[in-house]
């Protein structure tokens, strides 16, 4: 995430989306209720963190990384195309290289 903004993208320009556990952010701001969450997606000024249900519901974003952080290959498989979507400049995909190139592999 770093070097995305060290390069200049704008924290808005960024969408996260993880297979399996929610990034820590996402879970803190869905303390505040749905409601609120998806405010701060809406308003576009931060980097959105969300799972792949979530990401369904998302607009698209110049740059969307995907975190697959576990669950089943079908959710990294759907994660993948949503994000692929959504990804409107440059799509990033991080984790386990064996796990990615099986779901990519697979026809995603």
């Amino acid at each position: 995430m770093d070097l995305l903004l060290d390069s200049g993208r704008a924290p808005g320009d960024v969408l996260v989306i993880t297979t399996d556990e929610p990034h820590p952010w996402a879970t803190h701001e869905l303390s505040f209720g749905e409601a609120s969450y998806w405010a701060l997606h809406d308003a576009g000024d931060d980097v959105f963190h969300t799972d792949v249900t979530g990401a369904e519901r998302a607009g698209a974003r110049p740059v969307v990384v995907v975190a697959v952080n576990g669950g089943p290959e079908s959710v990294t498989a759907s994660a993948l195309s949503v994000a692929h979507a959504k990804a409107t400049a440059l799509l990033i995909v991080c984790g386990d290289l064996k796990r990615i190139n099986s779901v990519m592999n697979a026809g995603v």
